[in-house]
């Protein structure tokens, strides 16, 4: 299957005219202050005084490290065909298969049972749906997911939500198998249906994850699947000058933290070697590797909270992070036999552990900014009521784009407009002819404008119906603009409101802003004010 990607074009620049490879400079520089690229811009929600807040926290996979699609989700995608080859027993030509790492996108939700991907606007309405990827049509669409008496949630676990960027190989790769199934019953088991699928697909990606592949092949080459960010030391650096906690909790574990890390924040490397600092760990107060998100975030959570030896990578037993004597070691009940240094690095514990950790009095006084809606977001601001960011990096090209499209937008919302003005002409005639309120000269010349009116509906209606699928494709060719399923916001873009107070392209752009800038939400408007305002 081809590419498909986002149609965007090369020279698009933002409102304040700088192109799309402009870097912008950090806030604190001589520099900095300046007008941002649209592109970087922090977006708002809900309020966050950053003279509230007490400690900033960030998670490290896809937040501080953005993994390169066309090489890591590569990586992960064949390694899973070859897991499911060799250990789950499929056919030998799936090794055969490529991976587009341009077709899926998040938001996008897996009818496991039905071999169906389904993109949904913010009322849980189908408004996409592909079988493999074969396109559902209007009716076996509303066949399948409108003619119901009782609504389906769409949640697990007959259904996954692809709300991450790691999991768009495992959802082009289920799309795969629903067409080789669909297409070769002989060499599937019948055992196998839909749903059987999925779960293998999960295992596969859950078996490479265990083998340490992904992560050692990672580590044995870092450029050539992470992104180089030279905007993260200096925003760190900013934040800590600033007196702000700057903290980092991570799922991966220690080895493969420290190397990410070394890549992302540590010196460089003028000889070219590889070798491994901790010189990066300056920029933090507390980093907790291993933390198990979701489920760090529940205080009731009662994992232990271990320090790591970050020399040997061994574990130490804590006290809520205070350094315990050990069996044979020296007591700890005098000052000077204290240890001699800190301990900064952790693994496990819970959000409890954290708080004390960083002398964090209310929940609300942690910013906490990560990529996962449901990993690092929902939980942290459902549950605790920490002010939170997401991070998009889709957004970049999204904003960009929709500056650039913008007058074809109000094209668009002229002729829906349009629409709307002629069907409502067409329903008075229609009433008018058929309450025999016209005499018989005017039934004839209403009934003559009714059918001129009918024609200009349709040529209105297909206009309209080719610009807007035509204005969507230019964001994507199978799936549109990521935040929108036509008119409605898409059911990730109601998540990023509900959850998200802020959201950005890219972790650094916190560092463009002032770490003492009040963000404050535009006004919210309804259908009644738009049309007075005429916004």
């Amino acid at each position: 299957m081809d590419a498909v990607g986002y149609g965007f074009p090369s020279d698009i620049k933002g409102p304040n005219g700088c192109g799309k490879t402009e870097v912008s400079c950090v806030w604190a520089s001589p520099e900095g202050g300046q007008k941002i690229d649209i592109g970087k811009h922090i977006f708002c929600n809900r309020a966050v005084n950053m003279k509230n807040i007490v400690a900033v926290g960030f998670d490290m996979d896809y937040t501080l490290a953005q993994y390169k699609p066309e090489t890591f989700e590569s990586l992960a995608y064949n390694g899973t065909v070859k897991k499911l080859v060799a250990n789950l027993g499929y056919p030998n030509e799936l090794l055969d298969w490529s991976f587009d790492w341009t077709y899926m996108v998040r938001g996008l939700v897996l009818d496991k049972k039905r071999g169906n991907i389904l993109k949904m606007d913010r009322h849980k309405y189908v408004k996409v749906a592909y079988h493999g990827f074969r396109l559902l049509s209007k009716d076996e669409k509303m066949a399948t997911y409108g003619n119901t008496l009782v609504r389906d949630a769409f949640d697990e676990p007959d259904y996954a939500l692809i709300d991450t960027l790691f999991s768009l190989a495992e959802a082009y790769l289920f799309a795969q198998l629903v067409d080789f199934k669909d297409n070769n019953p002989e060499k599937i088991s019948e055992e196998k249906d839909y749903f059987c699928m999925y779960r293998d697909v999960r295992a596969a990606v859950d078996l490479c994850h265990r083998d340490g592949t992904l992560k050692q092949m990672v580590a044995n080459d870092p450029k050539k699947y992470i992104n180089e960010d030279n905007s993260i030391v200096p925003m760190l650096q900013m934040l800590r000058t600033s007196g702000f906690a700057v903290f980092l909790v991570t799922n991966s574990l220690w080895d493969y933290t420290n190397v990410v890390m070394n890549f992302l924040c540590g010196p460089p490397k003028l000889d070219g070697s590889s070798s491994l600092t901790l010189d990066w760990l300056k920029h933090f107060d507390v980093v907790i590797s291993g933390s198990a998100k979701p489920k760090f975030f529940h205080d009731e959570n009662r994992t232990n909270l271990f320090a790591v030896d970050t020399d040997s990578g061994m574990l130490i037993n804590t006290d809520n992070g205070s350094p315990m004597a050990q069996v044979g070691g020296p007591s700890l009940e005098l000052p000077d036999q204290m240890p001699d240094k800190s301990y900064k690095v952790f693994q496990g514990g819970n959000v409890g552990h954290l708080h004390k950790l960083l002398n964090v009095e209310s929940s609300s006084q942690v910013l906490y900014v990560g990529d996962h809606i449901y990993g690092d977001i929902l939980r942290s601001k459902k549950v605790l009521g920490w002010r939170t960011m997401l991070v998009v990096p889709e957004l970049e090209k999204e904003v960009k784009l929709l500056w650039h499209l913008r007058d074809t937008r109000k094209q668009l919302i002229m002729l829906r407009s349009e629409r709307d003005h002629i069907e409502d002409q067409i329903h008075h005639l229609k009433w008018s002819l058929q309450c025999d309120c016209l005499d018989a000269h005017e039934a004839k010349k209403a009934q003559s404008k009714l059918g001129s009116l009918e024609v200009q509906r349709e040529r209105v209606r297909v206009t309209h119906q080719e610009a807007q699928k035509v204005f969507h494709e230019k964001f994507h060719k199978v799936w549109g603009q990521l935040m929108k399923t036509g008119y409605q916001n898409s059911r990730f873009a109601h998540q990023v409101e509900r959850f998200a107070c802020l959201y950005t392209s890219q972790v650094g752009n916190l560092g463009l802003y002032s770490p003492a800038k009040y963000y404050r939400p535009s006004e919210d408007f309804m259908p009644h004010e738009f049309d007075i305002f005429s916004l």
